[in-house]
């Protein structure tokens, strides 16, 4: 399974993209999150759908200096073959 996600509201400049990847590294899910030069952040989370669910949870609050507004997700059945979960530019 895999969730392409959109993160809407103040979550640049803040370690959203590095606290997003710690979280999905601590449940071993592979993919990426890169920044969007609107201001969003987007991210590729390939897993599990359940262990998916508890990193979107995380994206929802966001670490402590970031605002989230909303985050929209794309559920897809495929899982991209990615090793780990990096952030990319």
């Amino acid at each position: 399974m895999q969730a392409h996600v959109f993160v809407h509201g103040f979550v640049q400049g803040v370690g959203y993209r590095q606290a997003v990847k710690r979280k999905a590294k601590s449940l071993r899910l592979t993919g990426w999150v890169k920044n969007l030069g609107d201001g969003r952040v987007e991210a590729l989370f390939c897993g599990d759908k359940k262990v998916i669910e508890e990193v979107l949870g995380f994206c929802k609050k966001g670490p402590f200096f970031s605002e989230v507004k909303h985050v929209e997700v794309e559920w897809d059945d495929k899982n991209s073959d990615f090793k780990t979960f990096e952030i990319v530019r």
